[in-house]
């Protein structure tokens, strides 16, 4: 079993070979566009190192890892429609480079590739892959829509927010998982720890991005930090804040997170301020380290030897070590 790195290189290579000229060019550039800003592959670099993991035929998951892939930027376009985002990974969103009717016609037509994508595979196969592919497809446009309905709600609670994750982002990473394994033709017990283990793993990753929003190294982040508390977005450590803080704090962060301040500056410190009051930061940890060990305990339960046991220890400890 290789590195999650060299599993995303190889699918990257598959990836450019499948990126041709179609016609019309105004409807498979953008796509050509989308899939080639970049990323780290890692829902398509696991279903090649699941496949592998479970003594499967690596060349048979090509198919189906690029279908998680093009479904996972079909997302993207339509969600930088619905947030009018101008870029994505430092670049112009498909929207805005082509416009509006051009990125949801070429997203709808990703989404018709990603299904496509899985006929690759014999009957049994594929209607095991379908099947797991709509169920988490209808998810994680429920758990957007949960997302887009929260920034009008006054109150939401945690386990509410938990339930957006784990539909928006963690279904699919336990996707990419269990994908693997069906390819491989593993039990179908070895097929439900791995899904357990890929949706506590993907639910301790975006609680943990929450964390590093606001704690974050700028310098190593990669993304703006503070960028959650300037959009007025309900995470983790601000729904944590508000049910710990007395009334006037609780008070002062709603205000805060209702309002759009030319000093963003000023905003982010208050809530730090506030967050450090009530040691938000250390309860977002244990909160993260609760959900790693669900996933580590689902990876204990798999029928699999020690040294390949080890190699996804290593893997979760490689997609967590993020510095604060």
């Amino acid at each position: 079993m290789k590195s999650i790195t060299k599993y995303a290189e190889s699918f990257n290579a598959y990836l450019t070979r499948k990126c041709n000229n179609q016609a019309p060019s105004s409807l498979f550039d953008p796509i050509d566009y989308i899939l080639n800003l970049g990323g780290k592959r890692i829902r398509p670099a696991l279903v090649l190192m699941t496949t592998d993991l479970f003594d499967g035929h690596v060349d048979h998951a090509y198919s189906a890892a690029m279908a998680i892939e093009v479904f996972h930027n079909f997302s993207l376009v339509h969600d930088d429609i619905m947030d009018d985002a101008p870029l994505r990974r430092q670049h112009p969103t498909v929207h805005e480079k082509w416009d509006i009717n051009t990125a949801i016609l070429s997203g709808d037509s990703m989404l018709i590739w990603a299904y496509q994508c899985l006929e690759d595979y014999d009957q049994h196969s594929f209607y095991t892959l379908v099947q797991l592919f709509s169920k988490t497809a209808q998810e994680v446009c429920s758990g957007q829509q949960m997302d887009m309905d929260f920034e009008n709600l006054e109150e939401v609670s945690i386990e509410k927010y938990l339930e957006m994750i784990r539909l928006k982002t963690a279904v699919l990473v336990a996707c990419a998982f269990k994908m693997g394994s069906i390819i491989a033709g593993t039990s179908l017990e070895n097929q439900d720890h791995i899904y357990s283990f890929g949706i506590n793993l993907g639910i301790a990753f975006q609680i943990q991005d929450d964390l590093l929003d606001v704690y974050g190294n700028p310098k190593t982040f990669g993304k703006q930090v503070g960028g959650d508390i300037i959009e007025n977005k309900k995470t983790f450590l601000y729904l944590k804040a508000l049910e710990l803080s007395s009334e006037d704090d609780r008070n002062q962060l709603k205000h805060l997170f209702s309002i759009n301040p030319k000093n963003t500056q000023a905003k982010i410190e208050t809530v730090k301020q506030i967050y450090d009051q009530y040691e938000i930061k250390s309860i977002s940890s244990e909160r993260i380290e609760r959900y790693k060990q669900k996933a580590l305990l689902s990876l204990n339960q798999l029928n699999l030897p020690d040294d390949k046991k080890q190699k996804l220890k290593n893997f979760a400890q490689e997609l967590m070590h993020r510095e604060a």
